[in-house]
């Protein structure tokens, strides 16, 4: 079956991992720093702290932010769901604010207007989760201005969007926002197996998260609370977790990040494609931004939703490993509970309804790539 995301492994990363395997160190040692340094020098950022998944990252990033009971955060409905669970994992009560219909992000227009209305019910978000799908940017300029104007912390949630670009730099550089988290999943971008990370130009944030990604120990005296012991010193100064990364998947990102740029371009090489492939087809192609470079991390069509679910399968009944990204957040049975209802989001829903992502990955041949298109065309002359 041709999936729909794939990773790419090469000996250079088998050799990586293999010479940590050789090494003093599994864990803790000197891989994931230089993996840290090396996305902060990338992306063009402060601080990155490497931790164990995208949800860890984001969940440290939320608690260094402050969010904790009684407040508010906002995300997307269009997400997984671990950008709506970060919240509440820090006991925060979460909303969320309808999609653009045009980039499938989370509009700006519909979240002055929730922001107006929270202000009079004095309700605002303390943090706003921004999720840029498929890997293209959400309209930072404009969320950020609101953000000054309303006073809440920014997330950018770009677990698909490592080596994007944004407004002339790349996306990560958190020119717009308090904290930027990236997932290093295998169907990702770049892949250290399981693997995240939170990036930030506040020193504070990164040495709160640096914090809560280890248990809350520290072994620098300047956060102690008093004299240390002795040289073997350490003290736990808040409640953490254990959401560190490994040497061994630090060294297969940093392997992998040295192709990026590769990457990169094949994944846009192929998405064009699929836009001239696709062009006599009455499916409808993801828009590109004239301030984003999407990293395309996803190549979702939009179809009419009396041919959604015969098509999906029409396409796995040929091998064709098709997915829809995502069910809408707030429909899922966890956030019914919460209160939560079809009709709530009518972009997201109507997103849901029509969505297909075809397969894209690096090493997609324009053969396979070739196959799934004319599958697709064979279904609608059918």
């Amino acid at each position: 079956m041709i999936p729909y995301g794939r990773q790419d492994i090469r000996p250079a990363d088998i050799d990586a991992v293999v010479e940590v395997l050789n090494s003093d160190y599994l864990t803790q040692g000197p891989a994931v720093p230089r993996f840290e340094q090396a996305m902060a020098e990338r992306v063009g950022v402060s601080h990155a702290v490497a931790v164990n998944s995208a949800t860890s990252a984001l969940h440290i990033a939320c608690l260094a932010l402050g969010l904790g009971n009684g407040d508010l955060m906002w995300t997307s409905p269009i997400t997984f769901v671990a950008s709506a669970n970060c919240g509440l994992y820090c006991g925060a009560e979460i909303d969320f604010v309808d999609i653009d219909p045009v980039s499938y992000n989370l509009d700006p227009v519909a979240l002055e207007e929730k922001l107006r209305a929270a202000k009079v019910a004095g309700r605002l978000p303390k943090v706003v989760v921004v999720v840029h799908l498929c890997g293209q940017s959400a309209d930072m300029k404009s969320i950020k201005a609101l953000s000054d104007a309303y006073g809440f912390h920014l997330i950018e949630d770009a677990s698909h969007a490592v080596g994007g670009k944004y407004d002339g730099g790349y996306v990560g550089n958190c020119r717009y926002s308090d904290v930027t988290v990236f997932s290093f999943h295998p169907v990702k971008i770049i892949t250290t197996g399981e693997g995240g990370m939170a990036l930030s130009n506040d020193n504070a944030v990164a040495e709160r998260m640096r914090l809560f990604a280890s248990h809350g120990v520290t072994r620098n005296t300047e956060q102690m609370t008093k004299e240390p012991d002795g040289p073997w010193y350490y003290q736990q100064v808040a409640l953490g977790f254990n959401y560190r990364m490994t040497d061994l998947q630090a060294a297969l990102g940093c392997s992998q990040l040295s192709r990026l740029d590769e990457y990169i371009v094949r994944r846009q090489y192929l998405a064009d494609r699929y836009d001239h492939l696709l062009g006599d087809t009455p499916v409808v192609t993801p828009v590109r931004s004239v301030d984003a470079s999407s990293s395309f991390h996803l190549y979702v069509i939009r179809v009419a939703p009396s041919h959604r679910q015969a098509l999906f399968e029409h396409l796995r009944g040929k091998d064709i490993g098709v997915n829809v990204h995502y069910i809408p957040v707030h429909t899922q049975p966890y956030y019914e509970a919460l209160g939560f209802k079809s009709g709530d989001f009518p972009e997201a829903e109507r997103y849901y309804q029509e969505a297909i992502s075809l397969p894209l990955y690096p090493g997609l041949s324009e053969s396979d790539q070739d196959y799934v298109v004319a599958t697709l065309k064979e279904f609608f002359s059918s």
